[in-house]
């Protein structure tokens, strides 16, 4: 069984390969929605497709236009990650 599990630190590397440093991602942005950090749906799609190419995932477009905080995303992908791994 894999122990591959989405962090927050993995969520900021990739939010910030994909837009650069020009968003202050440090501190407890857990519950910070994503439009007031800066980003919006286009980069949140961007955003999931680098985590599919990363992870061998799918994620589902609705599931990440809902997840509309860090937290809730990282629960997506943590939970789709948990979904492949049964199907494995």
């Amino acid at each position: 069984m894999s122990t591959k599990e989405f962090t927050l630190d993995d969520l900021r590397r990739i939010l910030r390969e994909g837009a650069g440093e020009t968003v202050d991602l440090d501190g407890d942005i857990l519950d910070t929605g994503f439009e007031e950090l800066g980003y919006e749906s286009l980069a949140l799609l961007e955003t999931g497709g680098r985590i599919e190419r990363e992870y061998g995932i799918t994620l589902d477009d609705a599931a990440l236009t809902d997840a509309v905080t860090p937290r809730a995303l990282i629960e997506v992908v943590n939970a789709d990650l948990a979904g492949a791994e049964r199907a494995a």
